[in-house]
């Protein structure tokens, strides 16, 4: 989740928060000598024990029957007021309206903005900041509320606790084009360097989130952008948004993290490592009964012994071919012994036979003669 990305007035408040605390403001990146790596060094809590994001170890999730599933509310009310999205220098930011909210979690929440995570363009490259058994996807969205019934705003709300609400939705790539995406990324070229902003036409922001809202990992963690306040409930859906190879290369390659009268800087690699859990655990809203994830080790016990076994039955298939060629030999040869050759009649000897049954007559009975051939 980028603060950077909480709109002017926001910015203003952390301006104020900074001064009255003592904190320093540092300019920061993903890389560098200010890099995410450096970022504990100028804010503490960066190097909290609750940091996200996080891997997902799915085998090590805590199934939790209570967790039941999530329900927009006002997502698809966007109303005739246009939306804004603006380029803050560190990704794309679209402010949300203060009537939707987020129903299902232990207080109300009310939405405040939503944001992308993407990488370079790199085959094999990560994009998301949440990765699940250690596998990255091409980039992420996340959606940010505030406890609206506990805290009278943003700015009070981000540095509690049980401040902040964020939904991420891990995107991959497919053949077709995700349509709800384009309300986002047909506008990015008119917001190309940082501190850009434009009007867009207001959309429906469900429409951006996966169908099922009722399967996903649950974790108490942090912002993953400095200050990195540890004030997140975090809710990660297990079903991804697809979105075509033309969307994510245009995410990509058209924003830059510098300022229009700077050397151009493409925004990209916009995503933080995922950080250690330490003692936390991880919840999942089902069961994972079914769900079987193997290890490495796992995985070369299980093709040796396919091999093993793949070579035992060809043993035994040789065994058994060989053994009945063998019994089929001793059977057969009776049969292919040459046929006894009938004994052949002498010509003469049949002839005369033959001759001799024709001239039979009965006594007494005078013989026909034989009509001359014509």
């Amino acid at each position: 989740m980028d603060l950077v990305g909480l709109s002017l007035p926001l910015l203003l408040v952390f301006w104020q928060w900074t001064t009255t605390t003592g904190a320093a403001v540092t300019y920061w990146t993903y890389t560098g000598s200010v890099g995410q790596s450096k970022w504990a060094d100028y804010f503490p809590d960066c190097g909290g024990k609750a940091q996200s994001p996080v891997d997902v170890a799915t085998v090590q999730t805590q199934y939790d029957p209570s967790l039941g599933p999530l329900t927009p509310l006002g997502y698809s009310q966007h109303g005739n007021k246009p939306f804004n999205l603006y380029n803050n220098g560190h990704t794309v930011v679209v402010p949300l309206p203060g009537w939707m909210g987020l129903g299902g979690l232990p207080w109300q929440f009310t939405a405040v903005q939503m944001h992308l995570h993407w990488g370079n363009g790199a085959p094999e490259a990560g994009g998301s900041e949440h990765t699940i058994n250690g596998q990255s996807s091409a980039a992420e969205l996340h959606v940010v509320h505030y406890n609206s019934e506990l805290y009278p705003n943003m700015s009070v709300a981000m540095t509690q606790q049980d401040g902040l609400a964020v939904l991420g939705v891990l995107i991959e790539t497919g053949e077709e084009a995700n349509q709800a995406f384009w309300n986002i990324l047909n506008y990015l070229g008119r917001i190309r360097h940082a501190g850009q902003s434009v009007s867009i036409p207001a959309f429906d922001v469900q429409s951006l989130l996966p169908s099922d809202l009722g399967r996903y990992y649950r974790y108490n963690g942090s912002l993953t952008t400095p200050p990195c306040f540890q004030s997140v409930l975090w809710t990660l859906f297990t079903e991804t948004v697809k979105i075509s190879h033309t969307q994510l290369m245009k995410l990509e390659t058209v924003l830059y993290a510098s300022k229009e009268d700077a050397d151009r800087v493409v925004m990209q690699d916009n995503y933080r490592t995922p950080q250690p859990l330490n003692d936390r655990t991880i919840l999942s809203s089902f069961p994972l009964e079914s769900v079987k994830v193997y290890t490495a080790g796992e995985i070369t016990a299980i093709v040796i012994g396919a091999l093993c076994g793949c070579v035992g039955v060809a043993v035994i298939i040789r065994f058994i071919v060989k053994t009945i060629r063998s019994t089929s030999s001793w059977d057969v040869l009776p049969s292919i012994r040459p046929a006894p050759v009938p004994r052949t009649k002498e010509p003469g000897k049949e002839l005369k036979q033959d001759v001799a049954l024709n001239t039979t007559t009965e006594p007494g009975k005078k013989e026909d003669p034989v009509p001359p051939s014509v």
